[in-house]
């Protein structure tokens, strides 16, 4: 009989919050629907409070089941980071799977990893959001180089990503492998139930924003769009759902220059998985106005619930959302977005682009970043 293939996964998970705990947890859950010995090393401390711009780290949902995590990674000591380098050593897994989205962390998985490294046998492979971050800050270009050189593979969800990488290590495997559904939230609600649930007038239109406010990701943009009287003709109204990681200030100004209280609904708590239907489900279409970015969660959650998007034609973002199929690829200006949000309603676009987001979703399954993975173990 064949022993299970040892897989530990370090990064984010239970009892941290977030879309990174999300994936890696939906990530392990694969590998052992598949047979696999699949563990999660998590953080006993993710970011030092004042490095950390939400309201709490920790999720108030309950633990998954039947998914072994092992609170124990301190992403700012170094003892623990060879303490924990020589105990997965020690237990030479098959793999190692790290999720990197910040040279923060470089010091901590590079250590770790090359430390696992010096048992001849496990072989490491970093799953990268972004390599070069949104918001750069001194030594960004300099960790991220530490941390490339601690592993044997990575795999890109963008091909922007995938093209920064050729500037780090030109040899180094790698391989595309867009960003899997988030297929973890639940069954799509009628559209009707889930206004009711957020208490929402069944007589408007509902567009949405999702995710942390950070300001690269344009919410002052799509304010500014629905300053657009055609926008409060047609009773559509923005529902904003996510926790600000910025300044609010500047939000809230546009909003009251505009006198948009009435048409914006601002949810600003962090959503918890068991509520993120209700948003998506509520909504007729999901608004990614983004500044930056290489590829984006929130249109792999958009997919799961089969909603039509509009993004803005920056980083990775258009290599997912194919233009006039599944929604619109725009310019990040506001009278662009304006103008796409009343076409999407005049010409009654909804039931065609939720059909074919239905489609296209079929590849963004996990079983594709699995396989994808076990192509960089040949």
């Amino acid at each position: 009989m064949n022993t299970p293939m040892k897989i530990v996964l370090i990064g984010s998970a239970h009892p941290l919050r977030g879309g990174l705990a999300t994936f890696n947890e939906r990530l392990i859950r694969e590998y052992r629907n598949n047979g696999a010995d699949a563990s999660i090393y998590t953080f006993s401390l993710q970011y030092p409070s004042i490095l950390f711009p939400g309201k709490t780290q920790i999720s108030s949902e309950p633990a998954p089941e039947n998914l072994p995590i092992f609170i124990k990674v301190n992403s700012i000591n170094p003892f623990n980071w060879i303490k924990i380098g020589f105990e997965l050593k020690k237990q030479k897994p098959d793999l190692v799977i790290v999720k990197f989205w910040m040279p923060f962390m470089a010091p901590c998985f590079g250590t770790i990893c090359r430390i696992i490294k010096g048992n001849r046998h496990t072989r490491i492979i970093t799953i990268i959001d972004n390599l070069i971050p949104h918001e750069h800050r001194i030594g960004d270009r300099l960790l991220s180089g530490y941390w490339i050189g601690s592993v044997d593979g990575c795999v890109a969800m963008s091909k922007s990503v995938l093209g920064d990488l050729e500037e780090f290590d030109a040899k180094m495997p790698k391989l595309f492998c867009p960003h899997p559904l988030y297929d973890n939230f639940g069954e799509p609600l009628q559209k009707q139930e889930a206004l009711s649930l957020l208490g929402l007038d069944p007589g408007f239109h509902y567009v949405l924003f999702f995710g942390f406010i950070r300001d690269y990701k344009g919410l002052d943009l799509l304010l500014q769009a629905f300053a657009d009287a055609r926008l409060l003709q047609m009773k559509i109204k923005l529902l904003v759902a996510g926790e600000f990681y910025c300044d609010p200030k500047p939000y809230q100004e546009i909003i009251s220059q505009h006198h948009l209280e009435d048409q914006v609904i601002m949810s600003n708590d962090f959503i918890p998985d068991s509520k993120v239907l209700n948003y998506f489900c509520a909504a007729d279409l999901v608004v990614q106005p983004y500044k930056s970015a290489t590829q984006s969660g929130v249109t792999q959650i958009a997919y799961h619930f089969n909603k039509p998007m509009i993004i803005t034609n920056v980083g990775g973002l258009a290599e997912f959302v194919p233009h006039e199929k599944v929604g619109y690829v725009v310019n990040p200006d506001p009278s662009e977005i304006a103008n796409t949000i009343v076409r999407f309603y005049e010409e009654n676009k909804e039931a065609e682009f939720s059909s074919n987001a239905f489609v296209e979703k079929q590849k963004y399954l996990w079983k594709n970043m699995v396989e994808t993975i076990d192509k960089l173990l040949l």
